[in-house]
C-alpha cells in the first residue's frame, strides 16, 4: 500500500544532483551541434530542444565540466518558472542554462521514469512550491533544498509498474494536446485569412469563389473593398477600439494564502503563466488562495471572458498572453476563478466577440505587437 512506502530525500536515492552554473552561456546566431537547454525548454515533463540556444564547443566542454546530460535525467526548474520537469530523450551535444537542476536516479534503488512522475506529483509540485526562497524579487528553490524533497520508495518492480502506466497515459495526453494545438493553429490560420489578408474578400472582388468554406459562410464576406483612412477594407467594415467591444474590465486580485476575517473565500487565481498550462488542460499549478467576496463579485471570470497578461514578461517571453475562458476550463476547478494581480479580465459585450478578440490577442502577441 502506498501509506506503507517509506519517504526518502532524494540525496538518498540518485547517483547524480548537479545545479547549474550560475553565469549566463555565451550563445551564437548560428547553429552549432552544441545546444544549451534554458527553462522555457522544460514543460509537462518533456525537455523540448526545438528552441534551444546555440554554444560553440568551448563553451559546451567549459559549461560540462561538472557533468554531462544523460538519458533519462529528470531536469527541474527552481525558477522562472518554478516546478517545471522534464526527461532528457537526447544528449548528445546538450547542457543545461540558468536555474535549472539535473537528477540522475541510481537504478538499483530508482526507477528514473518514476522518479519523473514523482516529480510531477502534486505532493513533489507542492515541496517545490513550499521551498520559494524569499529575499529575491523573484521566487526560487534554493540549490541547497533542492537536494532535500522527499520522494516515496515502493519496491523496484512496482515502481516500473506505475512509470510504465503512467507513460501509457502520457503518451495519450501528450497526443490530445498535440492535437489540441493543431486545431489553435487552425484557428489562427483562419483569423489571419479572413479578418488580416481578408482572402475571402480578395476572392469575391475578383470573381472567385473563396476556397475551404461553404457558400452560406462565403455570403458573409463582402465582394469589394473601401477606402479609409486605414487604408483598404473590406466594404462596410470598420474599426473600433478595442475597448469599445468590451462591457467590462477590471485588474486582478492576489488574495492571501491562508483564511483570515478579511478574506474568507476560496478562489483560484490564473496567472499569466498558469494561461499556457491552461490551453493544454493543465490545472494543477493555479494557486488556490483566499479573497473577499466584494472583490470577487467583480471579478469572478465567467464563460466568454478573456484574461491578458498586463505586467511581467521578458524578451524570450513578452508580455500580453491572453486566454478565452470557456466553461470546460471554468467546470475543472472546485471554486471561482479570478485574474491575478498582473492580469486583468476583458469582458467582451458577447461571446462572438470575445472569441474574435482572443484570436486577434493571439494573433498579435505572437507578431511580437503587444510590446506596442
Amino acid at each position: 500500500m502506498s501509506s506503507e512506502w517509506p519517504f526518502v530525500a532524494v540525496d538518498q536515492v540518485c547517483e547524480l544532483i548537479v545545479d547549474c552554473v550560475n553565469k549566463t552561456a555565451p550563445v551564437v546566431p548560428y547553429p552549432t551541434p552544441y545546444r544549451m537547454i534554458r527553462t522555457t525548454n522544460v514543460r509537462y515533463g518533456r525537455v523540448n530542444l526545438d528552441d534551444c540556444k546555440f554554444v560553440d564547443e568551448s563553451t559546451f566542454e567549459k559549461w560540462t565540466r561538472r557533468a554531462k546530460l544523460a538519458v533519462g535525467d529528470v531536469i527541474l526548474t527552481r525558477e522562472a518558472p518554478i516546478g517545471e520537469v522534464g526527461s532528457i530523450k537526447e544528449a548528445n551535444g546538450v547542457f543545461l542554462g540558468q536555474r535549472l537542476m539535473q537528477y540522475r536516479a541510481n537504478s538499483q534503488l530508482l526507477d528514473p521514469r518514476f522518479l519523473l512522475y514523482s516529480f510531477l506529483s502534486p505532493l513533489l509540485q507542492s515541496q517545490f512550491a513550499s521551498h520559494e526562497g524569499s529575499g529575491s524579487v523573484v521566487s526560487h528553490i534554493r540549490v541547497g533544498d533542492c537536494f532535500k524533497f522527499k520522494v516515496p520508495l515502493p519496491p523496484l518492480p512496482v515502481q516500473q509498474d506505475i512509470a510504465g502506466l503512467l507513460g501509457s497515459l502520457d503518451d495519450r495526453i501528450t497526443l490530445l494536446r498535440e492535437t489540441n494545438a493543431t486545431l489553435e493553429a487552425i484557428a489562427q490560420t483562419l483569423f489571419k485569412s479572413w479578418f488580416v489578408d481578408f482572402d475571402p474578400v480578395r476572392a469575391k472582388a475578383e470573381g472567385r469563389e473563396p476556397e475551404g468554406m461553404s457558400a452560406e459562410v462565403a455570403e458573409l464576406f463582402p465582394d469589394a473593398f473601401q477606402e479609409t483612412e486605414s487604408g483598404n477594407m473590406p466594404k462596410g467594415w470598420k474599426l473600433v477600439p478595442f475597448g469599445q467591444l468590451l462591457e467590462h474590465t477590471i485588474g486582478g486580485d492576489w488574495g492571501d494564502e491562508v483564511a483570515n476575517e478579511k478574506n474568507d473565500t476560496l478562489v483560484g487565481i490564473i496567472r499569466g503563466t498558469d494561461i499556457p498550462d491552461l490551453k493544454s488542460a493543465q490545472t494543477s499549478r493555479v494557486p488556490i488562495r483566499y479573497t473577499s467576496q466584494k472583490k470577487l463579485s467583480s471579478r469572478r471570470l465567467q464563460d466568454g471572458d478573456l484574461i491578458l497578461e498586463v505586467s511581467g514578461g521578458s524578451r524570450d517571453q513578452p508580455t500580453g498572453r491572453c486566454l478565452y475562458l470557456s466553461n470546460d476550463i471554468l467546470g475543472q476547478f472546485d471554486c471561482p476563478l479570478e485574474p491575478a494581480s498582473f492580469c486583468r479580465l476583458l469582458r467582451p459585450v458577447g461571446r462572438e466577440v470575445g472569441i474574435m478578440l482572443g484570436e486577434h490577442m493571439t494573433f498579435i502577441y505572437g507578431q511580437g505587437k503587444t510590446w506596442e
